[in-house]
């Protein structure tokens, strides 16, 4: 009986633990997103996290957090307060390649009136890239809007390249991957939290 009940509390508390565990981060193909991430000195959620491949090869991992859970895009981009799209390398890439593809997605998705009205803002979107070495499998790279400051970016938190300050060049980074043609067509439902 005895033997039972201690059997049962090991059960239970493992239960626990991986209950804890699954809460704590979402695993992408071995990589870890933390359920919650402070941006600005706010909480914000991981929305949904998903593999970048292209062909058959893995890219990046990315996640996207956000003040609230939502899964439409349209929300998304006309929330207020910060947000966060993290990417984990998921192999070596040069700089150069990476800011490429991330200009490419942002042409894709934006008409030319939505592209006149950030056009400085891509152009030193693109210089901070040209400015960065090439990035490594495991690097870290953070995209946040940060209310009255802008879109600052880091890569393994190091701060690279200016602010920019308009939310509509933030809102074009995020239709990279949420747009109506995203790089990656599984990867926009993992970020709206529709894969989980």
């Amino acid at each position: 009986m005895i033997f039972i009940k201690h059997t049962k509390l090991v059960l239970a508390c493992a239960a626990l633990a991986a209950a804890c565990g699954a809460q704590a981060a979402v695993d992408v193909n071995g990589i870890k997103f933390e359920d919650t991430n402070k941006v600005a000195g706010k909480d914000l959620k991981l929305n949904g996290a998903g593999m970048r491949t292209k062909l058959v090869i893995k890219v990046y991992a990315a996640g996207l957090y956000l003040p609230e859970k939502k899964n439409n895009v349209a929300d998304i981009l006309k929330m207020d307060g910060p947000r966060r799209v993290t990417l984990v390398m998921a192999r070596d890439i040069p700089a150069e390649d990476l800011g490429k593809a991330f200009m490419d997605g942002i042409n894709e998705n934006l008409d030319k009136a939505e592209k006149a009205k950030i056009v400085g803002q891509l152009g030193k979107f693109g210089e901070m890239f040209a400015a960065v070495d090439d990035i490594k499998k495991g690097d870290v790279m953070h995209m946040d809007w940060i209310p009255g400051t802008g879109t600052v970016c880091e890569l393994n938190g190091k701060r690279i390249g200016e602010a920019a300050s308009d939310l509509n060049f933030y809102n074009a980074v995020l239709r990279i991957w949420l747009g109506d043609k995203p790089v990656d067509r599984s990867l926009k439902p993992a970020l709206l939290g529709d894969a989980r």
